[in-house]
């Protein structure tokens, strides 16, 4: 079983920057593939990264290629989504994630955070 705590959303105007963090407790963090979603109004919870549990491997979707970048520490037991060049688009609810084995859809991860809301103003 794996706690996941999501922080670091927050208002920013686009252009802007920001880091989200999400916290894990548990066991072994560090066998655990991570992901990051996003879920805006009205429309479904979309992949955006994923990191592989030695930090070896990672995969983004094409809307945040360029801009995004996950990370992890395992020492912390913490994974990062630094977010630069934010636009309005990216606006929504950012979820943390977690399984053994991960993937670029929602079935892929059994564990998840609360989420972090994340709002680009224009």
């Amino acid at each position: 079983q794996v706690q996941l705590v999501e922080s670091g959303g927050g208002l920013v105007q686009a252009g802007g920057s920001l880091r989200l963090s999400c916290a894990a407790s548990g066991r072994a963090f560090s066998s655990y593939f991570m992901g990051w979603f996003r879920q805006a109004p009205g429309k479904e919870r979309e992949f955006v990264a994923f990191v592989s549990w030695s930090g070896g491997r990672t995969s983004y979707a094409d809307s945040v290629k360029g801009r995004f970048t996950i990370s992890r520490d395992n020492a912390e037991n913490t994974v990062f989504l630094q977010m630069n060049s934010l636009k309005p688009e990216d606006t929504a609810v950012y979820y943390c994630a977690a399984d053994s084995v991960g993937g670029t859809h929602r079935i892929n991860f059994r564990y998840w955070g609360q989420g972090t809301q994340v709002t680009v103003s224009s």
